[in-house]
């Protein structure tokens, strides 16, 4: 199927029928946003592991609060901003690695909202 100009035409040996049918199986493959479901699924799972990351970071914070001292955890201004990146990265590489599983529990719960709207 080529376009020109926003108009699809068919391919060489290619009925307009033919051309009909596949358009509408293409249509039917996405969902009301106008996502595959292969998108929507790598979607959700990008979002779930963001979400535990996100909580992931927040219990590794209070985990250095009371640090105190020299070195790379002390309580200088430079140690607090290093200390936040550290615990961003640590947080990050726990919910790759599979977390604690919120993340599959948000995940099955994406997916399930996304077949309700469907």
């Amino acid at each position: 199927m080529s376009a020109l100009g926003g108009i699809s035409l068919p391919l060489p040996g290619q009925s307009a029928t033919d051309l009909i049918k596949s358009q509408a199986t293409v249509a039917k493959a996405k969902s009301a946003y106008g996502f595959t479901p292969e998108q929507i699924k790598a979607r959700a799972k990008k979002s779930s592991e963001d979400f535990e990351a996100v909580f992931l970071n927040s219990m590794f914070q209070d985990m250095f609060t009371g640090i105190d001292g020299e070195g790379p955890f002390g309580g200088s201004g430079a140690g607090g901003v290093w200390r936040s990146f550290l615990t961003d990265e640590y947080a990050k590489s726990f919910a790759k690695a599979g977390g604690v599983g919120i993340a599959k529990q948000v995940y099955s719960t994406l997916l399930a909202q996304q077949e309700i709207r469907s």
